[in-house]
């Protein structure tokens, strides 16, 4: 075959065809993909990967899934990171500082090194959203964190140990129970369906999942959509 890369996956050599993604490629080399693979269109952050280029130092986060390899490329995946996730129970807390403090207090222990945002798979500037969340500034934190995939490879490059998917969930929260403003429509919506106003058409759709999946991907892809 014309256009053959090598590439190493957790340290073996394989040749695979050029253009493929990580993730195919590894199907390619003969990889059962079990965990790490989730969505596959770099929504879910599953596919977290970590790679070097050879003969280079620098060291490269991914998605497997929408990074296309490259020669003499060195890969390890990350299909789980053990971020550390702090309970709390939303209705009980409030959207200061102390709340930080109390729940992700090593935030305060991040040394400036950037480590993070030159990792983050999305390109999110990371160190910044972790600076507003010190201060107290949940709205601009849950702005500037927002297409976070939640796939831990800013934490897996951080000295302080910050979790720091886990900060932005938190702040995003924080935000949306107590600081943007109340959406009425959606409040009128989930009051409707409490009252069982769609209990009928749910079980229509219901049954046509059961009995006609294609008439069911019909009625979405032909859906009225409100603007």
């Amino acid at each position: 075959m014309e256009n053959m890369l090598n590439i190493y996956l957790f340290g073996k050599k394989y040749q695979v065809p050029s253009g493929l993604t990580i993730m195919t490629a590894m199907e390619y080399a003969g990889y059962e993909l079990v965990r790490g693979c989730g969505c596959r269109n770099g929504f879910c952050g599953a596919c977290a990967t970590i790679y070097r280029i050879k003969g280079e130092s620098q060291l490269h986060g991914c998605l497997a899934c929408q990074t296309e390899i490259e020669e003499g490329m060195y890969v390890a995946t990350l299909p789980f990171f053990p971020l550390e996730k702090r309970v709390y129970e939303i209705n009980e807390i409030k959207p200061d500082m102390q709340v930080m403090m109390q729940l992700y207090p090593e935030i305060y222990s991040c040394i400036g090194c950037n480590a993070c945002t030159k990792a983050c798979t999305q390109e999110l500037n990371v160190m910044q959203y972790i600076a507003y969340a010190q201060r107290g500034e949940y709205e601009k934190c849950a702005e500037e964190s927002f297409d976070c995939v939640m796939c831990g490879v800013c934490s897996s490059r951080c000295p302080a140990g910050i979790s720091h998917p886990q900060v932005a969930m938190l702040a995003r929260r924080l935000n949306g129970k107590y600081i943007a403003p109340e959406c009425e429509h959606l409040a009128d919506r989930v009051n409707e369906i409490n009252e069982g106003i769609y209990d009928e058409k749910m079980a229509e759709l219901m049954s046509k999942a059961v009995d006609s999946v294609q008439e069911l991907k019909d009625m979405y892809n032909h859906r009225d959509i409100e603007k």
